[in-house]
C-alpha cells in the first residue's frame, strides 16, 4: 500500500432514538468498504458505562467478551471490527468511561493537576481527546473509525460528545466525519415511516454543537423519497448522505453491499477530499453469496449456559458461518440450554445433529448438562468440538465414564471433589480480584505430531487468545491417556494443557483457548472447519 499524502481522518459513529441499532455493524461495514479502497483503517469503541472493562459483566446484560490479543476484555463489538477487516486490535482500541476516570482520579491522587478544581470539562474530556491521539501514534492509518457506545441523550455519554466537538475544532472539520446511526420505525397503525424521533435525536447533537454529515437509518421498510427529504431538511443533512440501512435479509455480512449500494463510502470519502479507486467487493461477495446460498446444510447443536442470548456466543456463531461458508454449506443451528439436559435424555435431543459443540462458561450452573451432551457425543461419534470450559466438561466426563474416576469434577464447581481432574491455575491461587485477572490473551501452543489437531492445524506451533482460571490437573494424565485421551496441545514448557482429543472417533477435540476469536470471513479458524467438514461427513 502507498504511504499516505493526506492528514489522517476521523469518522465518528453516534447513534439516537434507542440502542441496539446496530452502530458497531455499521462502523465495521464502513470499514470493510473503505479498506477495500486500499485505505489503512483502525476502529475503536468509546463506552460510557463506568466498569472499567465488561470482563465482570453478566453475559445476559452484556452478551460475549471478547478478548484481544493483549488480553484486553472488550465489548463485542470489537470482534465486529477485527471480523470485518484487517486489523488486529489492542486495548488501546477500547475505552469505558471507568478507565477515563480512573486515570483522572490517579492523576489528581499524583498532583498532576497543580491543585485545580478537576472537572468534566477540561480534564475528563482532556483524557478522552488523548485516547484518540495516543492511538492515532500507535497505530498510524489513514482513517480512525471511532464508535460511542449508547444512545445520544444519555448522561454518561456527554463527555465523549463534548470531547469529539473539541476534537472536530483541533483537527480541522475537514478531517472529520460525524455519522449518526438512527431508527425510523414503521407505525403500523398510521401506515407510514416517522422521522420525528430522528429529528429529535439530531437536535440533541446539534445541543451539544455536533452536526451529522450522514445519517444512516436502520428501518424495516424502503426509505422513499419523500422521507428522504424530509429527514434531510429537518435533520439538516444533504439528501445523498441520508442511507438506508434496512435490516438484512439473511446475513450480517450483507450489510458491508448494502452500504455500498447506497453509496455510503463514496459519499465519506467525497466528505474528507480522498481521491481512492472504488472497493474491489469480489471477494467478499463470493463469501456472501456462499453464506446465503449453500449447496448443501449440517444441524449443528450448540449446548450453552446463556444460550437464550443471541450476543452471548456471537463469535461463536460468526466463526461456525465462516467455516460452513468455506465448505459450501449453511448451517442449521439448534441452540440447547444446557440445564434442559440435566433432566432430559440427550439422545432425545441430539439424536438428529450432525455435530455438537459446548462453549465456555462460569459457575457451576448447566455444567451437569453440558456433561451428558459430551458423553453423547463421545460415545455416538457424533463430531464435537469443546471451547474453553468445554474442554474442561470434555476432561471430567471421560474421567468419570471411561476411567471410573467416581466423582470426578473440577475444583470450581466442587471444591471437595474426590478427583479434581480440572483445578486452579498455580497463578490464580493468590488472585482476590475478578477484573481482568485471568490467564488472558495470546499464548503459544506446541501441537505433538501424529494427532488430529497437528492435521487441522498444519503445523506444530500456533498462537491462540485465552480468558480462562482453570487447567487440566496434570496429576491424572497417565490415567486418562491409557484410556485414549490424547494431550494434543501444551503450552511451550508442558506444564498446561491446551488442546485434547480422543482416539477412534471421526472428530473429538477440545481447546482450552477461544479459537472463535481469530476466525474472519474469508480465514475461517482450523478447528470450526475441520468440525464441519466432520459434521458434513455425519449427515
Amino acid at each position: 500500500m502507498a504511504k499516505s499524502t493526506h492528514p489522517m481522518k476521523y469518522i465518528f459513529v453516534t447513534g439516537g432514538v434507542v440502542s441496539s441499532l446496530g452502530k458497531g455493524l455499521a462502523a465495521a461495514a464502513l470499514g470493510t468498504l473503505l479498506e477495500n479502497r486500499g485505505l489503512k483503517v483502525v476502529l475503536q469503541k468509546f463506552d460510557p458505562y463506568l466498569n472499567v472493562d465488561p470482563g465482570t459483566m453478566n453475559p445476559f446484560q452484556h452478551g460475549e467478551v471478547y478478548v484481544l490479543d493483549d488480553g484486553a476484555e472488550t465489548d463485542l463489538d470489537l470482534g465486529h471490527y477485527e471480523r470485518f477487516t484487517s486489523s488486529v486490535l489492542s486495548r488501546s482500541n477500547s475505552t469505558t468511561s471507568g478507565q477515563i476516570y480512573e486515570t483522572v482520579l490517579s492523576k489528581e491522587r499524583r498532583g498532576d493537576y497543580l491543585g485545580n478544581t478537576v472537572q468534566v470539562i477540561p480534564h475528563v474530556t482532556d483524557e478522552i481527546k488523548n485516547r484518540l491521539r495516543s492511538l492515532s501514534k500507535e497505530q498510524p492509518c489513514d482513517i480512525l473509525i471511532t464508535e460511542i457506545g449508547g444512545t445520544t441523550g444519555d448522561i454518561e455519554g456527554l463527555p465523549f460528545l463534548e470531547a469529539i466537538r473539541q476534537f472536530v475544532l483541533e483537527v480541522g472539520p475537514q478531517n472529520v466525519v460525524i455519522m449518526h446511526v438512527t431508527l425510523v420505525p414503521f407505525i403500523k397503525a398510521a401506515g407510514e415511516l416517522k422521522t420525528k424521533p430522528s429529528q429529535q435525536s439530531i437536535a440533541k447533537l446539534r445541543e451539544i454543537g455536533l452536526q451529522p454529515q450522514v445519517l444512516i437509518c436502520r428501518t424495516e421498510h424502503p426509505l422513499e423519497e419523500d422521507v428522504r427529504q424530509k429527514l434531510s431538511m429537518f435533520c439538516n443533512v444533504p439528501l445523498e448522505a441520508v442511507v438506508e440501512a434496512r435490516d438484512v435479509d439473511h446475513s450480517i455480512y450483507e450489510m458491508p453491499l448494502m452500504l455500498q449500494r447506497e453509496g455510503l463510502d463514496e459519499i465519506v470519502c467525497e466528505l474528507l477530499h480522498l481521491d481512492v479507486p472504488q472497493a474491489k467487493m469480489a471477494e467478499w461477495i463470493r463469501f456472501v453469496d456462499r453464506v446465503i446460498h449453500p449447496k448443501k446444510r449440517v444441524k449443528i447443536a450448540v449446548v450453552g449456559k446463556y444460550i437464550e442470548l443471541q450476543d452471548a456466543y456471537k463469535s461463536i456463531y460468526e466463526s461456525l458461518t465462516h467455516a460452513a461458508a468455506a465448505n459450501d454449506c449453511g448451517i442449521d443451528l439448534v441452540r440447547i440450554d444446557a440445564e434442559t439436559l440435566e433432566d432430559w435424555n440427550p439422545e432425545t435431543i441430539l439424536k438428529d445433529v450432525a455435530g455438537v459443540l459446548v462453549p465456555g462458561g462460569f459457575g457451576e450452573r448447566g455444567v451437569e448438562g453440558k456433561i451428558n451432551a459430551t458423553r453423547f457425543a463421545r460415545e455416538h461419534k457424533v463430531p464435537f468440538l469443546g471451547l474453553c470450559l468445554g474442554m474442561q466438561v470434555a476432561t471430567i466426563e471421560f474421567a468419570r465414564n471411561v476411567c471410573k474416576l467416581e466423582g470426578a469434577n473440577s475444583a470450581e464447581f466442587d471444591p471437595e471433589a474426590q478427583h479434581s481432574v480440572i483445578h486452579l491455575l498455580e497463578e490464580q491461587k493468590d488472585v482476590t480480584g475478578k477484573g481482568a485477572s485471568m490467564r488472558l490473551g495470546t499464548w503459544p501452543t506446541l501441537i505433538k505430531e501424529g494427532t488430529k489437531a497437528r492435521k487441522v492445524y498444519g503445523t506444530n506451533e500456533i498462537r491462540e487468545r485465552h480468558r480462562h482460571r482453570y487447567e487440566f490437573n496434570l496429576a491424572y494424565r497417565e490415567q486418562l491417556e491409557a484410556k485414549g485421551f490424547v494431550i494434543s496441545g501444551t503450552s511451550p514448557d508442558g506444564t498446561l494443557v491446551e488442546l485434547i482429543e480422543l482416539q477412534d472417533h471421526p472428530y473429538f477435540l477440545a481447546c482450552q483457548f477461544h479459537p472463535e476469536f481469530q476466525s474472519k470471513p474469508n480465514h475461517p479458524h482450523p478447528l470450526f472447519s475441520g468440525f464441519i467438514q466432520a459434521s458434513l461427513a455425519n449427515c
